[in-house]
């Protein structure tokens, strides 16, 4: 389940590899059924470990969450490569460890899920508002994207932890120069950054909505 970490220069391909794979997942409504719901592992798993490598081209001001989120993504691999017959789906995570009643425990993969799920939810905002928004800088668009996915759930440690890396994020001149492959302009980085947000935002939903179906969608941060 391990993608492997590629170069600068391979950027513009994990992204629009991701996209692929995203495309291919067929959507199953959650509704109020949890035996019907879908979280497809290996598609949910990729965009999180594109996540990390973004994280990374942002540089070390972002150390603390690209280490909540490696560690996340790690605790949800082990599970699925235990058994990816069962967790191909990871409803049947939450499904195990809640007739456990584990689920709320710090080290749950239930809240490893929950975390990354908000996690996406910052990555999409940002992504959305430096597509949407180009007269923002980049810190602009990190602390609204922060406020609006992270904050919430965060403590007043957590928050200030931000607050501090905040100010080492580069420019947006340099930020986006690091997304882009070597052999793609703006405009299609541009294209493929819309892509992956239409593609993202139904599934974060349908994620939202079956977290709340197990009664998960009001952690906070131990």
């Amino acid at each position: 389940m391990k993608r492997k970490r590629e170069g600068f220069e391979k950027k513009g391909s994990e992204i629009r590899s991701v996209i692929e794979e995203l495309s291919s997942v067929v959507r199953v409504k959650p509704g109020v059924h949890q035996e019907t719901a879908l979280i497809p592992s290996r598609p949910f798993l990729s965009i999180c470990n594109l996540f990390l490598q973004v994280l990374d081209k942002i540089g070390p001001t972002m150390a603390v969450l690209r280490q909540d989120v490696h560690q996340n993504i790690q605790r949800l691999e082990k599970l699925y490569e235990s058994d990816p017959s069962i967790y191909s789906n990871l409803v049947e995570v939450l499904k195990k460890e809640d007739s456990e009643g584990t689920a709320r425990k710090p080290t749950s993969s239930a809240r490893a899920l929950v975390w990354l799920t908000r996690s996406m939810d910052f990555a999409v905002a940002l992504l959305d508002k430096l597509v949407k928004e180009p007269d923002q800088t980049i810190e602009q668009a990190v602390e609204s994207s922060y406020d609006i996915a992270l904050k919430p759930w965060h403590g007043w440690i957590s928050s200030a932890a931000y607050r501090v890396a905040l100010k080492l994020i580069p420019d947006r001149k340099t930020f986006i120069c690091l997304l882009m492959a070597g052999d793609e302009d703006y405009d299609k980085l541009k294209e493929d950054l819309q892509s992956l947000v239409s593609l993202l935002l139904p599934l974060l939903d349908d994620i939202h909505s079956i977290l709340r179906s197990f009664r998960l969608d009001k952690l906070k941060s131990s």
